[in-house]
């Protein structure tokens, strides 16, 4: 039994998470581009009436890994609605999103 648990516990990744990590970064803007090779997430703050937003974080993922997350944020999205109710649609941004490549609004 003790070498069933070494093996379950080679399979068990260690995740570390720095304090600065754990605080987060607001966004309430993601931006999606692809290339054949890989999907390019640019999550953006925006501000009311500030005509200029920054890119706070961009995550680089293989198209795989991209599928992934995807299937993953479905699963959590309906996990979530089906103990606090839908999630209400907002009416899509009226700036323009189209930053010289495939793009797609999330």
């Amino acid at each position: 039994m003790n070498e069933q648990q070494n093996n379950n516990n080679s399979n068990q990744l260690n995740i570390e998470l720095s304090e600065e990590v754990a605080e987060g970064i607001y966004s309430n803007l993601a931006i999606i581009t692809h290339s054949p090779s890989e999907f390019v997430v640019d999550f953006i703050k925006m501000m009311p009436g500030v005509p200029k937003a920054k890119v706070k974080s961009r995550i680089v993922l293989t198209p795989q890994h991209a599928k992934r997350l995807m299937k993953a944020l479905k699963d959590n999205i309906g996990k979530f609605e089906s103990v606090h109710g839908a999630i209400k649609d907002t009416e899509p941004s009226p700036m323009p999103m189209n930053f010289g490549g495939p793009t797609a609004q999330a």
